[in-house]
């Protein structure tokens, strides 16, 4: 299925979030998501689903100012 993340189509064979991050290379990243808008916390990105056309935002933190 094609899902957009950070603003760009990508083709994932994912069920759930967690899946997702997986296969965009960000399973051992420290990052925030967001699902359509709405932000997931860690502990439920494995239960979280996700369908054709979802938006995926993922964001790492930044240190500095």
């Amino acid at each position: 299925m094609w899902v957009r993340v950070n603003g760009a189509e990508h083709e994932v064979t994912a069920a759930t979030l967690a899946e997702a991050l997986e296969q965009l290379d960000y399973d051992d990243a420290l990052v925030a998501t967001a699902l359509n808008g709405c932000f997931v916390p860690a502990r439920r990105r494995g239960t979280t689903p996700i369908a054709e056309g979802d938006s995926i935002e993922v964001l790492a933190p930044k240190q500095g100012g």
